[in-house]
């Protein structure tokens, strides 16, 4: 009697992608009948601590990657990405934050549908966690790091997942990062995961920054082919398949003066045209005796991404600027366009700087000699006899910085004058009073007079600077040095490398 053999037991073998650094063969004991059930066999048979969605191979496509709806379609010996919801939630917590595909790129606030970032770089850069089991890895390596100090294997799938999410952390400030900015991330990054340093670098970061530029360089591709504008701008340089571009290195436009909202994309939905018939609309509401405050702040940010295109790309003159944007030329849209631009409230912190340093500044303009000290020692007799008016205190200030920065800014006059060859200033017209008064201000762009009848000197300056950040011109080389005071040591705008002279001048200011 021969014994009768069991059907061979059925086993459904697939391949799961758990992470980029994690991919797993498995077997269940039969293929599961419901999208549902496959998945809370992958989490117990994986032994998941989070819940997570999924993609697969499908060979109608080459071996694309679909989204998984149905059981069904998938292969004998199937293939699985797993998709985290942990990873939607950390992408879903920043403005901007693009993850691995070239094209899926997710954005939280629908009211910043212009993709504006809300902060500028920070002066300490925060490392962001990588996928669950990239940080379970860092965890054992930092421990064994402080236990017995062995540094660890990065593996090169390892060390693309932590750069491709750096460059994602990066690119939510900025997309062209300087080098310091390379080797402020590197270096954070080695402080908070210190398992990570480098055996043979005396810093032990440097093979990370160099890592991190190229990464970014990459990244921005990634980004161009999304079609993000501020790297799309710079798109079309000389390559091997267009040969006739210009050089890749030549013309970069891109945030040089700490710019958080270089160049923003068009809102969702719009376009140049339907943006153009915004800005039509402005127009005419400039028109009005008494415009319409709020519908103004609203078209204003509406066009903003259309305003930015065209001053970056095109490089407009100043009059033209008048003609097209009136409404930009004007106290309020200063302002408010230096916060779309720089994300900093210019008006206060410009002020309150020039306050806490008014004190220090007398005391260093007293010990100067020679020409500019008796230039100063006019002003500060002046000063002597209005020290209760604060308003004056800004006023000399404000001259006297532009005296130390070797730069006269302030033009004063009682007659008509040609401003045409002026490239930027602040107009006083006096009276014939002795002493003279101021009897009123202006603000001179381009030989143009953009804004008249300002209060103030100080108010003057204020307005010029965020008009300079506006429109994208570029600091006249006589008065750099007053608008990088303005800017790196006032504001505390962008990275802090000063000339020289204006270090010499910050370090007397905070001794």
């Amino acid at each position: 009697m021969v014994a009768s053999q069991e059907p061979p037991q059925y086993h459904w073998p697939i391949r799961v992608i758990v992470t980029d650094c994690d991919i797993r063969r498995i077997s269940l004991d039969q293929k599961p009948g419901s999208l549902e059930s496959l998945l809370d066999h992958l989490k117990v048979k994986l032994a998941l601590p989070y819940d997570f969605t999924l993609q697969f191979e499908d060979p109608l496509f080459n071996n694309a990657l679909c989204n998984l709806t149905d059981v069904s379609e998938l292969p004998d010996r199937a293939t699985l990405k797993m998709i985290s919801f942990e990873s939607f939630s950390s992408v879903s917590s920043t403005l901007s934050s693009p993850r691995t595909s070239d094209t899926d790129i997710l954005y939280t606030s629908e009211e910043k549908s212009q993709m504006m970032r809300p902060d500028p770089w920070p002066s300490a850069f925060d490392i962001p966690d990588f996928s669950v089991d990239v940080n379970f890895r860092l965890r054992q390596g930092d421990l064994a790091y402080m236990q017995e100090g062995t540094r660890m294997d990065v593996s090169r799938d390892m060390k693309h997942v932590i750069l491709e999410r750096l460059a994602e952390a990066m690119y939510k400030y900025t997309a062209y990062p300087t080098e310091e900015y390379c080797q402020e991330v590197a270096a954070a990054l080695i402080a908070k995961h210190p398992c990570l340093k480098e055996a043979g670098s005396p810093t032990g970061y440097c093979g990370w920054k160099n890592s991190i530029k190229f990464k970014m360089g990459n990244f921005r591709t990634k980004m161009r082919r999304s079609g993000m504008a501020d790297v799309t701008v710079n798109g079309n340089k000389r390559k091997r398949d267009f040969p006739e571009g210009a050089p890749s290195c030549s013309n970069i436009k891109r945030a040089k003066r700490s710019e958080t909202n270089f160049l923003p994309n068009f809102p969702d939905g719009e376009n140049a045209d339907s943006l153009e018939s915004v800005r039509r609309q402005l127009e005419n509401e400039a028109k009005k005796r008494l415009p319409d405050s709020a519908d103004v702040k609203k078209m204003m940010d509406q066009t903003f991404s259309l305003r930015r295109k065209e001053i970056v790309t095109e490089q407009p003159p100043v009059k033209r600027m008048m003609e097209r944007w009136p409404v930009l030329f004007t106290e309020s849209q200063v302002f408010a366009e230096f916060y779309r631009v720089a994300s900093k409230n210019l008006k206060k912190d410009f002020y309150e700087a020039l306050d806490h340093h008014t004190a220090r500044l007398i005391d260093l303009f007293k010990s100067r000699k020679g020409a500019v000290g008796q230039s100063l020692d006019h002003l500060l007799q002046s000063i002597n006899t209005q020290v209760s008016v604060v308003s004056d205190l800004h006023h000399y200030h404000l001259t006297v910085v532009c005296l130390q920065a070797s730069s006269r800014l302030t033009a004063d006059s009682d007659t008509a004058q040609d401003f045409s060859q002026v490239p930027v200033g602040v107009l006083r017209v006096m009276t014939d009073d002795m002493p003279p008064v101021i009897n009123s201000i202006a603000i001179i762009l381009e030989g143009n007079i953009v804004m008249d009848e300002v209060p103030t000197t100080s108010l003057g300056l204020c307005l010029l600077f965020g008009l300079i950040y506006a429109l994208h011109l570029d600091y006249p080389k006589g008065m750099k040095n007053t608008f990088e005071f303005i800017q790196k040591t006032l504001l505390n705008l962008g990275q802090q490398k000063l000339s020289p002279k204006l270090q010499t001048l910050k370090n007397a200011l905070l001794s």
